[in-house]
């Protein structure tokens, strides 16, 4: 099952782009030097947050992990004032109700290789329209390992080729998400989710030792409703009652099939976190 999430729907929605305090609204009037560092090396960090008729959700704890990034990368603090400029410039004339913001942070002007960034950082964020996303999908697993001890475990990097290079195995076998292990062989994420299973009355998660990234909603359910965070097999994870993968944009997914076996629940327990996570991120923008 293809997953459309995340899809352009069309000339109207072109990316409305804010690069250190200016705006475009023409996207291929947006530039950034071709020796900035996150294009060459891939050093920078990013968020990208749902933007619902209400707004923009979630804006703190994304803004909180950025920096968290940031750090780990050794890039300066983002001024969180000017990040919060640049989401209210690309969002002052949206015409669209479903939509995203990705915040890309990255070291500036650097040199042709790994040495430190001189620059001063550049900051990026934009906006547009996305398609909601289906209420389930399937997975299939990655033949490739997620280090769990790696530099950036846990980092969200602008280094993405890895996860650019899974969606693309996902697709092509008409899934919408393929799901890494880690290198101790346990259920590790997503390219851009989290994974939970649902074993009886027992929600499960990897834990953040297992090498997943930290997801808003992720831990959103994690305060929200009795969760364990413990390591799971493939083989465990396929014999759960019910599977379900979390994301900014995605919320809470439902997994009809992973590696093209069908579990066994019929959905119960997903859809009432479906509901939960509705009502609580409903009445709260910035929980």
């Amino acid at each position: 099952m293809l997953d459309e999430t995340d899809v352009d729907a069309g000339p109207s929605t072109s990316p409305v782009i804010w690069i250190d305090g200016t705006l475009h609204t023409d996207a291929r009037e947006a530039r950034i030097g071709a020796t900035d560092h996150g294009l060459v090396v891939g050093d920078g960090v990013f968020e990208a947050l749902k933007v619902t008729p209400a707004g923009p959700f979630a804006v703190r704890r994304h803004l909180d992990r950025l920096e968290r990034s940031a750090a780990a990368m050794g890039l300066p603090t983002p001024d969180r004032g000017t990040v919060l400029a640049g989401i209210d410039a690309v969002l002052a004339d949206r015409r669209f109700a479903q939509g995203k913001v990705r915040i890309t942070y990255t070291g500036g002007d650097g040199p042709l290789g790994s040495q430190a960034a001189y620059g001063s950082p550049t900051l990026v964020v934009a906006s547009a329209a996305t398609t909601v996303p289906p209420a389930s999908t399937d997975v299939v697993t990655a033949p490739w390992r997620r280090n769990e001890h790696g530099a950036l475990t846990g980092v969200k990097s602008t280094s993405y080729g890895e996860n650019v290079r899974g969606l693309a195995y996902a697709t092509a076998l008409d899934c919408g998400e393929t799901i890494f292990l880690n290198t101790a062989g346990n259920v590790c994420e997503g390219t851009g989710t989290n994974v939970f299973c649902v074993f009886g009355d027992e929600v499960v998660t990897p834990p953040l030792s297992a090498g997943p990234l930290a997801g808003v909603t992720r831990d959103l359910l994690l305060e929200w409703t009795p969760v364990v965070e413990r390591d799971l097999t493939l083989e465990e994870a396929l014999s759960a009652d019910e599977v379900f993968l979390t994301s900014s944009l995605r919320d809470v997914q439902l997994v009809e099939r992973w590696d093209g076996h069908a579990f066994t629940g019929l959905g119960a327990r997903t859809a009432r976190l479906v509901a939960l996570f509705a009502a609580r991120s409903g009445a709260d923008l910035d929980p």
